[in-house]
């Protein structure tokens, strides 16, 4: 980016709102609030509180962070009509008081919800943009979730539409949204951006491994992310149960890094399961301690189940193993092959028997995990990389400013004060 560009959008105020994670926990969202800052704006967020995160306003490297209490983390009709309920509730009373004292001329929405476009359409009457960021696809994670196309469905589908149309610019995280994007939300290609979750090589470090986390085995397995219901734990505990009951394997020990609704059943299912000593669960942990997790580990898995939503997401976690070298086993899905390529071997789908052979095949094979891990590393240096994916980003806010009719607009004025 040349000097010049630096400061594109000096002067210019966004207000993000996510309503799943806090910040700067949330990687995405706080790399996205940075690029913003580091180009010239002034960039607020509203988001809800958690672990390590209490503190309802702070200022974090220049960014305005409001933050609001959840009643708690949703599992259910009832558990997500209340989440969802007090996130709109509070994401637009904070709004305005950001509106009040520190100003925005953008809100960009990070879904989930399909529902944040209620906070931001009275703000359009009064000039505001409205862009979307579009984090998961509802229909697909209701479908994962409840496997019915009923009324709920039905509604989610209409939510989506609805944010869709009120936003001026959506910007989707792989080609497959973007497809959903035009196809099933209206919009013109030209109006949404792919903007990758490119991890930061700044902070995914490469560092010594942490012996100790093997817990005296020889091999450390590893899995950094959400434990819910959607992301598959369970074929992980299968694959385990095949190593070590049915391949007689007592050498590889298991780490999973991460808070979820689910973690309490997992833990609880690797006693079903009679492998509870060969697991490790650390729960959402600070960036050192998840890094010294990824870099101990020899193989790192993703074990999101095969559904029409993982199939077509992009996880952060897929690109986050590659950045720091590691080999990777997963279940063949379209957005995960298309990310990783030759640094995974990919399962058939949702069979713990093949991960499980998978997972082997590799520990038994240093020279392959080598070559995998280094074939991943430089595809995030030379194509994924959040310095590379951020550029799409200024170039989605530069099409919402409408700057190019600006600069014709000016450029026209120029020329009419030069015919005078």
């Amino acid at each position: 980016m040349s000097k010049r560009d630096m400061k594109v959008f000096a002067g210019k105020k966004v207000l993000v709102i996510v309503e799943n994670l806090p910040c700067p926990f949330d990687r995405r969202v706080w790399q996205e609030a940075n690029c913003l800052k580091d180009n010239g704006a002034q960039v607020s967020i509203i988001c809800p509180t958690g672990k390590g995160y209490e503190k309802k306003f702070e200022i974090i490297d220049d960014i305005a962070i409001y933050r609001y209490k959840l009643p708690h983390e949703a599992d259910g009709a009832v558990g997500y009509l209340l989440e969802y309920g007090a996130a709109l509730f509070w994401s637009f009373v904070l709004s305005v008081k950001c509106l009040f004292t520190r100003g925005f001329d953008v809100i960009h929405a990070c879904n989930p919800p399909d529902l944040l476009y209620l906070v931001a359409r009275p703000f359009k009457l009064l000039g505001k943009k409205f862009i979307f960021d579009h984090h998961d696809i509802n229909p697909e994670l209701y479908l994962a979730k409840f496997g019915k196309k009923d009324f709920f469905y039905k509604l989610m589908l209409y939510f989506e539409r609805k944010t869709f149309k009120c936003a001026k610019i959506s910007i989707a995280t792989n080609n497959s949204y973007k497809d959903i994007a035009v196809t099933r939300g209206g919009k013109k290609p030209g109006d949404v951006f792919v903007v990758r979750s490119g991890p930061s090589l700044k902070r995914l470090k490469i560092l010594p491994p942490v012996p100790e986390l093997k817990k005296g085995r020889r091999y450390l397995v590893g899995y950094v992310g959400v434990i819910g219901k959607q992301e598959g734990l369970t074929y992980l505990v299968e694959a385990a149960e095949h190593i070590v009951k049915n391949k007689k394997r007592s050498d590889v020990h298991f780490i999973c890094v991460g808070g979820g609704t689910e973690l309490e059943n997992i833990k609880e299912y690797t006693r079903e399961k009679g492998v509870e000593e060969y697991f490790t669960f650390p729960g959402r942990v600070p960036d050192q301690q998840l890094l010294e997790a990824l870099n101990t580990s020899d193989v790192c898995v993703n074990p999101d189940e095969y559904n029409e939503m993982n199939d077509k997401s992009t996880m952060n976690k897929i690109m986050e193993y590659m950045a720091l070298g590691k080999p990777i086993v997963q279940f063949d899905l379209t957005e995960g092959r298309f990310s990783a390529q030759e640094a995974s071997l990919y399962a058939k789908h949702n069979d713990s028997i093949d991960m499980a052979e998978k997972i082997l095949y590799l520990l038994d094979n240093k020279e392959l995990r080598i070559k995998m891990g280094n074939f991943g590393r430089n595809r995030v240096e030379k194509e994924l990389n959040w310095d590379i994916e951020q550029e799409n980003l200024i170039r989605a806010y530069k099409k919402a400013f409408d700057y190019k009719s600006e600069s014709r607009k000016l450029a026209g004025k120029r020329g009419a004060a030069i015919d005078m």
